[in-house]
């Protein structure tokens, strides 16, 4: 090798690690959306499990802390080997565990069995979430809130499809007809054995290190980066409580409060998940041009007007102000994300398992909670505790400015 050719090699290390694979982003992306399509088909049939097996709101908690809480506790763990032993193939892997969750919720013939499903799936999107985040971060250059957005999009929007789909097709012809999705598993499985293909091959050149050039932020001491990951880990509480009390209840809420069917309470929940992919996707793009710590505000402070309404409007109000809820608390986790992994470079799958291990451990545990409160309450008075959560974001003030100033493009 010349020596022209040894200095070029690093220049097109750099010009690759810079650079957008969107190929890889939109194959990941799609990856997460059948990956959460399958994950949100286990709440969208919990009025018909209640009707089956004559379930409270709280063993409706528990299935849900079951399922959030297998994923929580595995997720950090899964990012931190894969960090330092790669595990491209694992993404396969994890799709493969929720193929056979879903199967098994669909014929699952009494609780204890829809527990065990429930972990099963819990497994899969423990495996699947910090390795597939890592390969977003691989592919994204330096459009890191663009990447993480485009991949959460794939997820929320596959979260919205959930719903949907049992409204239309497992309602109408039995839980049985989960069976039928196991085929969105296969076809993931296939998408992520791919995907792992081009990580195994691309994944020391594109590698994230903690002297990593495109991370150009203040590096602060020891004890303020752990203040500012408390501070964040509250703003996840304050989101992910809220959300769960969205997805596990809002269609109880509806069906209690304004007396509509369990097909018009799946599709008006179908509403609100759609416009939480419509905020993601706004999210990160916005954070890459205005800085992190201002979506953050806004995200997560700026959605308390609406929840603090909603419990006191009617049928139309209550779909609009969850539509404004989801858009604009949605945009807040890539900023979240991202702001995490630059406050500790170099700990790409640590960070993303944490975080996601940790949004999911507080849903269950949230879950949970908010199941036992509407036994001992009503439905209603849970909506109306959860209204004060987004206030929490007053908490952003607390967080270090890490990011240079932006210029325009």
């Amino acid at each position: 090798m010349t020596t022209v050719q040894v200095q070029e090699q690093p220049v097109r290390n750099a010009t690759m690690a810079a650079s957008t694979v969107m190929t890889v982003l939109y194959a990941i992306s799609f990856s997460h959306l059948l990956n959460d399509t399958i994950q949100a088909l286990l709440p969208s049939i919990y009025p018909m499990l209640r009707n089956s097996f004559n379930l409270s709101f709280a063993q409706l908690g528990w299935i849900t802390f079951t399922f959030q809480c297998t994923s929580s506790l595995f997720q950090p763990v899964v990012g931190l080997v894969t960090d330092k032993r790669p595990m491209p193939h694992s993404l396969a892997m994890g799709m493969g565990l929720s193929f056979t969750g879903l199967l098994a919720l669909a014929f699952a013939p009494n609780y204890p069995l829809v527990l065990a499903s429930a972990a099963t799936l819990g497994l899969g999107s423990a495996i699947f979430h910090p390795e597939a985040s890592r390969v977003a971060h691989m592919a994204a250059g330096h459009r890191r809130g663009f990447a993480q957005s485009l991949f959460q999009l794939g997820g929320n929007t596959g979260t919205s499809l959930g719903p949907l789909l049992a409204a239309l097709i497992v309602v109408s012809h039995g839980r049985g007809y989960l069976a039928w999705f196991t085929l969105l598993a296969l076809l993931g499985v296939a998408v992520l054995w791919r995907i792992g293909t081009w990580q195994a091959k691309n994944f020391h050149r594109l590698r994230p290190k903690a002297h990593d050039a495109g991370t150009k932020h203040a590096v602060l001491p020891r004890n303020k980066v752990i203040a500012a990951l408390v501070v964040l880990v509250a703003l996840i509480f304050s989101k992910y409580v809220y959300l769960t009390s969205m997805t596990t209840y809002y269609t109880f809420y509806l069906i209690h409060h304004f007396h509509v069917s369990v097909r018009t309470s799946q599709l008006l929940l179908f509403v609100f998940l759609f416009s939480v992919a419509l905020g993601t996707i706004i999210g990160g793009p916005v954070g890459d041009r205005i800085g992190r710590k201002r979506v953050i505000w806004v995200s997560i402070l700026g959605t308390a007007p609406f929840s603090l309404l909603l419990p006191h409007v009617g049928l139309m109000g209550t779909v609009l102000l969850t539509v404004c809820i989801g858009i604009i608390l949605a945009s807040a986790f890539s900023a979240i994300l991202v702001y995490a992994q630059e406050l500790v470079p170099g700990k790409v799958g640590m960070i993303a398992g944490l975080f996601f291990g940790l949004a999911f451990g507080i849903a269950g545990i949230g879950s949970a909670a908010l199941g036992h409160l509407a036994d001992r309450t009503s439905i209603e008075f849970v909506f109306q505790c959860c209204a004060f959560l987004p206030l929490i974001g007053l908490l952003t003030v607390l967080l270090p400015d890490i990011e240079p100033p932006r210029k325009h493009a």
